[in-house]
């Protein structure tokens, strides 16, 4: 797969190309966003603690689900720590990462509101399951697509590697 760089109409980039690619840092956009990722998941952690720790006489099913809410949310803000410590592109390793969190997360959703729902017969929960399917539909879309931009970026540095072979 030969690419052209436009800087370099003969299509083979240099080195300080390759560098610049390799120091390229988070966008301020992609900091924000991880930011806020980071903000939102620590808080619905820290409330669904409140509302666990202030409410010592819920029932089992309850106390799980607020347990769950706490383990994926801390979850949430470990993954966006880690972009955000790192400040440099990861390659859409990220995307992989934050992918097979959001399936993995959405399926116990739907997996748990189908439970619910043959437990108690409750129509709400079949909706809430419904709601959880199309999310998963999404959630196994963005991982897909963060595969392909994996499998974009790895073609292309194997191509870059074939091209320095041939030029040394």
């Amino acid at each position: 797969m030969n690419q052209t760089n436009p800087a370099h109409p003969g299509g083979s980039p240099t080195l300080p190309d390759v560098q610049r690619l390799l120091d390229a840092e988070l966008s301020l956009r992609s900091r924000l966003g991880y930011v806020a990722l980071l903000l939102g998941s620590l808080g619905m952690a820290a409330l669904a603690g409140a509302l666990w720790l202030t409410e010592p006489a819920l029932p089992f099913r309850t106390q799980v689900a607020f347990a769950l809410m706490i383990v994926i949310g801390l979850s949430w803000t470990v993954f966006s720590v880690w972009v955000l410590r790192h400040r440099r592109v990861l390659y859409a390793r990220q995307h992989i990462v934050a992918g097979r969190m959001a399936v993995a997360f959405t399926s116990v959703f739907v997996v748990s509101a189908l439970a619910i729902g043959y437990g108690s017969g409750k129509d709400g929960a079949y909706a809430a399951a419904a709601l959880g399917g199309v999310m998963l539909i999404g959630a196994v879309l963005m991982l897909l697509r963060g595969h392909r931009a994996f499998n974009r970026l790895a073609e292309r540095r194997d191509g870059l590697a074939r091209e320095l072979g041939r030029s040394t």
